[in-house]
């Protein structure tokens, strides 16, 4: 009890003190999240709406399968990319493992499927009703689509800053993929494990208080959207 109880103590000290280690740690998990959760955005917005306002054979057994992906194990992501990117590979000519990139691309591809199916389900949530009245006004199709994006944009927020918190708090896929490298890859996640693993419990305390104080954040952000 007296050993967490210093830890604490300690983690609280880096934390007012704005330990360069610790924020160097947090910037990057920062950077390389939300990078991903951008990318991501940028991806899934438009193929969202693709799949929500077009009617095709397996629509839904699409969206299923979209959906059993939301709870894919992280690791197994990171086993993915580390066999496409190593140097056997057939993207090792890269030469991207176990650099900031590459982890990028590996949350980018764990939370695609909860950013498509988040958006596909938000989108589904405006009715139908605006979509009619937009078209017998002259409203063309692109417009139509603008305007339940806009109406929906709540709920799409909402499924990006998801996206980004399940990204910012995986370790298996950065783990693998980054080899968390001191100065060059060590993010949040992988630096508690690290330090937890040497009995350094100051410096995972104090990672773990900032992870739990963006969880809380992130939290926070998605009661006021859902409020509105």
């Amino acid at each position: 009890m007296t050993e967490i109880w210093d830890g604490l103590t300690k983690a609280i000290e880096l934390l007012i003190s704005l330990d360069p280690e610790v924020m160097e740690v947090v910037g990057r998990s920062l950077g390389i999240s939300g990078t991903a959760c951008l990318l991501a955005s940028l991806i899934c917005l438009p193929l969202g709406s693709l799949i929500h306002f077009h009617h095709f054979r397996g629509k839904r057994a699409l969206i299923n399968i979209i959906q059993t992906l939301f709870s894919v194990p992280t690791v197994l992501v990171g086993l993915l990319i580390l066999v496409l990117f190593s140097r056997a590979g057939p993207l090792g000519e890269f030469g991207i493992l176990f650099t900031p990139p590459v982890m990028v691309i590996g949350q980018m591809i764990l939370i695609i499927p909860l950013l498509l199916g988040l958006t596909i389900s938000a989108l589904s949530g405006v009715s139908r009703e605006i979509v009619d009245t937009a078209t017998s006004l002259g409203a063309s199709g692109f417009q139509a689509v603008l305007l339940v994006l806009k109406e929906a944009r709540y709920a799409v927020l909402a499924a990006v800053i998801m996206g980004f918190g399940r990204a910012i708090s995986e370790v298996g896929c950065a783990l693998m993929v980054g080899g968390n490298i001191r100065g060059a890859t060590r993010v949040i996640t992988t630096s508690i494990a690290l330090e937890t693993s040497k009995g350094e419990l100051a410096l995972a305390i104090a990672l773990g208080i900032i992870l739990l104080s963006l969880a809380l954040i992130i939290n926070i952000v998605l009661n006021r959207l859902q409020q509105r």
